[in-house]
């Protein structure tokens, strides 16, 4: 692993953008008009996870990955959905029971587990799942230990590694790595935004590969963290939700969309409820529309033609925080697990028809 510094306190997430990468925010509210496609009741996973990872395979199925029951009640376990089926089965066990790990797909087809809580500490450690094999296997580990990284697929092949939380939760890390895999560079950028250091900050930068260096670009209009963020047909940036330094007190309806040509975040209309504790990508529908899921009972979906949100059909039978959202090879969306208010996590998932 290499270490990079970053410039800004605080980062909690990372997206790439085909030669740029971005998020962003908003403020204002509209009324919520229906679209089509819902979310229904879909089988349920194996085990009850929360802040899980799932990873879409080359072969179209989704890896599912560790996470929790409740707090200090993690699960070393992965499971396999499949499409075809509409079932889970198992695979092989990770080294370590992991919770707020990030997850990469290699274009080896592999996937990176990075990092995440084991139990009230935070790890280092990086295994690599093997879908040939269906066995996790410990490669090394990164410079520094990091939950809720953001990690980031380059054009290289390499994965960029950024900030994340070192210890209790609370201290953001300005650093960052990289896996290093051999392929060809390309001219991919990566843009971090928003995140929790000392404070919850608004601040952005963009990654630049061919110089491996961060330099600002324009801030946020609002200081935000545990939000979603998802690439627009256009090439802009959505960004949206999550919550300013009071956590649950100041949870946000907000969103905001990011230009990389004005290199600058315009507030767009708000999401119909305040939510956060996201997933840290937003699906992506072949319609273009970015499927906002999870903190809340309704699934939105945003308009980057209109800049305006819709709320789609069914709901979730609770407000689940930290459940993964998979966009499938078929265009539905796999949403899965989460916790409630009560801390208790489900094996619930639903699915998002268009």
């Amino acid at each position: 692993m290499t270490p990079l510094r970053l410039s800004m306190a605080t980062i909690a997430a990372a997206i790439l953008i085909g030669s740029l990468v971005s998020h962003a925010r908003s403020v204002g509210a509209v009324a919520p008009t229906r679209n089509p496609g819902s979310v229904r009741p879909a089988t349920p996973m194996l085990e009850p996870r929360s802040d899980q990872s799932a990873t879409l395979l080359p072969d179209g199925t989704v890896l599912i990955a560790g996470g929790m029951r409740r707090n200090q009640d993690f699960y070393r376990s992965a499971e396999i959905f499949d499409p075809a089926t509409n079932q889970f089965h198992r695979t092989g066990d990770m080294s370590i029971a992991r919770v707020g790990h990030e997850a990469a797909l290699l274009s080896s087809g592999k996937v990176l587990m990075l990092g995440g809580w084991i139990g009230r500490t935070v790890t280092d450690s990086v295994e690599e799942y093997d879908p040939t094999t269906k066995k996790f296997v410990v490669i090394g580990k990164m410079t520094t230990k990091r939950a809720h990284p953001s990690a980031t697929l380059l054009g290289n092949g390499d994965v960029l590694i950024a900030g994340g939380i070192e210890t209790d939760g609370r201290e953001g890390l300005a650093t960052a790595e990289l896996y290093h895999a051999a392929t060809l560079l390309n001219d991919g950028r990566v843009l971090i935004a928003g995140g929790r250091g000392e404070t919850v900050t608004a601040a952005a930068e963009i990654y630049d590969p061919h110089t491996k260096q961060f330099v600002p670009t324009g801030s946020l209009n609002f200081a935000r963290y545990k939000h979603t963020a998802a690439l627009l047909p256009d090439g802009r940036v959505l960004v949206a939700g999550g919550s300013d330094a009071r956590d649950w007190n100041g949870t946000t309806n907000s969103a905001e969309v990011y230009d990389p040509h004005t290199q600058n975040f315009t507030v767009t209309s708000s999401l119909t409820e305040a939510r956060f504790k996201l997933p840290d990508e937003a699906a992506v529908l072949s319609s273009g529309l970015i499927l906002v899921a999870g903190g809340g009972r309704h699934a939105e979906l945003y308009d980057g033609k209109t800049g305006k949100f819709s709320v789609a059909g069914g709901e979730l039978n609770d407000a689940w925080h930290y459940m993964s959202e998979t966009r499938l090879r078929d265009g539905r969306v796999l949403l899965a697990g989460g916790y409630a208010n009560n801390d208790q996590a489900t094996a619930q998932t639903w699915m998002y028809v268009p």
